[in-house]
């Protein structure tokens, strides 16, 4: 009876690590052997220049009540003098 108790035992500790390390596998995201990506920011494109860049790697600027983004300060600034109006 002993003994059946013992491996009752083993076997629940068996399943209770299985079950542990299966749900360390799916938090990791590694499923089938390979790592799943997460997303880690929007990419945007730059209105001047068509670049795609990551949104928290732009450069802001505020024109006619909306914020555009730009992927540097060199496209923002040649943005800023292709749409000047002369005599600004």
């Amino acid at each position: 009876m002993s003994r059946l108790i013992v491996l009752l035992v083993v076997a629940y500790l068996a399943y209770r690590l299985v079950k542990r390390w299966l749900r360390g596998k799916m938090i990791s995201g590694r499923m089938n052997g390979r790592t799943v990506d997460r997303i880690d920011d929007i990419m945007v494109k730059d209105p001047h220049c068509g670049t795609y860049f990551p949104q928290r790697d732009g450069v802001v600027l505020k024109s006619g009540g909306r914020d555009l983004l730009f992927c540097s300060q060199k496209c923002r600034d040649s943005y800023i003098a292709a749409h000047s109006q002369p005599g600004d």
